[in-house]
């Protein structure tokens, strides 16, 4: 009886060799190809940061129209003066665009916060044998430490670009000098002792306000 022998051919033998060659480059080039999207999304934040530092720049004038525009609070002329006077405006790096002098802005209100609560403190160490004048102090002492408190955390939120935040806090701040006049009224001095450093409060909140409402 005849065997029958199978054979294989050299054609078949290289498709199969080509084949198992394919096989081996995918599972090589997998990890690889994975490793890469990794870091692809790694990357989506800081691109993501460096496009929002890359805002369209905006000059003193350009913000200060802006807010005086869309906010009561913000007089053009006094907005101006009050940034330019700053050295910290002319760092392009820092205060050249809306989120920059946004930032600039409520630096300042906090400045003016601390700097009204200090002359308040020191007028009140003078008062003697009036309790209704030293409560009126103190009422905004208060209202003041708590202002400066509420700039500070806006200011924090500012930096992370949590626009909403800080402007609920800044809106909050807004309160101190108002609340700080009407403790006043009706006493014989015939109002606030610190007039001019609350009056000026009052406007630097409302340009920090109308900044970040504009960088948001």
């Amino acid at each position: 009886m005849a065997i029958i022998r199978r054979t294989t051919s050299p054609l078949c033998c290289q498709l199969a060799v080509l084949i198992l060659l394919l096989l081996i480059s995918i599972v090589a080039v997998a990890p690889a190809a994975q490793a890469v999207d990794e870091e692809m999304e790694m990357d989506e934040e800081p691109m993501t940061t460096a496009m929002g530092e890359c805002a369209n720049p905006v000059s003193v004038e350009e913000a200060c129209r802006g807010a005086s525009e869309t906010h009561a609070g913000v007089a053009y002329d006094h907005c101006v003066a009050s940034l330019a006077a700053d050295p910290r405006s002319q760092d392009k790096a820092e205060a050249g665009t809306m989120h920059g002098l946004a930032m600039l802005a409520t630096k300042q209100a906090i400045d003016h916060a601390a700097s009204t609560e200090a002359k308040i403190d020191d007028l009140a160490e003078l008062v003697e044998g009036d309790p209704q004048v030293r409560a009126r102090f103190d009422h905004c002492l208060e209202q003041y430490g708590g202002a400066a408190d509420l700039l500070r955390n806006a200011l924090d939120n500012l930096k992370a670009r949590i626009y909403g935040k800080a402007m609920e806090q800044l809106a909050a701040a807004l309160g101190a000098s108002e609340s700080c006049e009407d403790a006043w009224k009706g006493a014989e001095s015939g109002g606030i002792p610190v007039a001019a450093h609350d009056r000026e409060y009052g406007r630097m909140a409302h340009i920090a306000l109308g900044f970040t409402h504009a960088a948001a």
